[in-house]
């Protein structure tokens, strides 16, 4: 599985950036400390955790905090197959954290190097790949979100495509822009995972089953929306299935929904449905089965301090049941 150079099942495009966390106020400033992250570079690795092989495709500083992201990914067994180095700097997200867990960001990375791909730095993509998974502020910080719009669409139709547009309005906070963004990639892919709270975001007073519907009817094979503490919910040709969260002493929630989002196409994958047909296929049993892992996993970044996702090792061996479309 994946060092550097070596190709991966999926390929995971968007940012790459340090989350910087409030450890103490001192008498002459603060004292922070700062974890790797951004939302697909944390899904990448929670593939690689998950005992997946994946590349990551992205622009990544020549500075040491650049440097530092590049040297995660190879020990982590990420592919750099893709990965561009731009002479830009790395963004920052300066991380609060609410009572109950829930995190906030402030981002700093006006003119940073994730934020500069271009049209003409789109990779050829080898056949080995299968699933291409786009995210987070990456699909609306021009050109950046150009780019990868390019991408998505150039290849709709030759392997799954996967979404999750993560919405951060301190990147963007106009979301029209996310809006426009959005209707500009959802019809190309075939698995969206969205967050309610994204949702209220970008269709205000619109209920997930209404959305879910909507991107059903323009061919997206599956819809997953993600309720917090509250579970998560999934919409198909299958119908709805719904699954309850896990239980557990939340530090935080940094990194819960990248945990689920990872875990999610891990399961796919080893069910052999990672395709549309595969998706437009599958089985409530296996679904909930799937669902269940998902939230297992998100569960486990909950309970520690940042986008900490989880090895294979500390899930649960999942059940998948059936084949996919054995169980309707």
């Amino acid at each position: 599985m994946g060092s550097n150079g070596e190709k991966g099942t999926f390929l995971i495009c968007g940012e790459a950036l340090f989350d910087l966390f409030l450890d103490a106020d001192e008498d002459m400033g603060m004292r922070f400390s700062a974890r790797l992250g951004g939302s697909p570079f944390n899904v990448a690795l929670g593939l690689a955790r998950l005992d997946r092989s994946v590349a990551f495709f992205s622009a990544l500083s020549t500075d040491f905090l650049g440097a530092r992201l590049a040297r995660a990914l190879e020990t982590e067994g990420v592919s750099s197959e893709y990965i561009i180095r731009k002479d830009a700097p790395t963004t920052l997200s300066v991380v609060g954290v609410a009572e109950d867990g829930s995190p906030s960001y402030a981002f700093y990375g006006r003119d940073a190097a994730d934020r500069s791909l271009e049209v003409n730095d789109l990779p050829e993509i080898g056949d080995h790949v299968g699933a291409l998974h786009f995210g987070s502020y990456s699909l609306v910080a021009a050109p950046t979100a150009d780019a990868l719009a390019a991408l998505a669409q150039r290849e709709a139709g030759k392997r799954l495509i996967s979404v999750d547009p993560n919405v951060r309005p301190t990147v963007e906070p106009d979301v029209g822009v996310w809006n426009a963004r959005m209707d500009g990639l959802l019809p190309f892919a075939d698995l969206i995972k969205i967050s309610e709270e994204d949702i209220e975001t970008l269709f205000p007073g619109e209920y997930p089953g209404d959305f879910a519907r909507q991107c059903l009817g323009r061919g997206t094979g599956l819809v997953v929306v993600t309720k917090g503490a509250d579970g998560a919910v999934a919409f198909g040709s299958f119908g709805m299935v719904e699954v309850p969260s896990v239980q557990v002493d939340v530090v935080d929630a940094v990194g819960a929904g990248d945990s689920f989002q990872a875990a999610l196409l891990c399961g796919l994958e080893e069910m052999g449905a990672l395709s549309s047909y595969g998706l437009k296929s599958l089985g409530r049993k296996p679904l909930e089965a799937l669902l269940k892992f998902a939230a297992g996993a998100a569960a486990l970044t909950c309970s520690r301090r940042g986008a900490d996702l989880p090895k294979r090792s500390e899930l649960s061996a999942p059940d998948w049941d059936t084949a996919p479309a054995a169980s309707r």
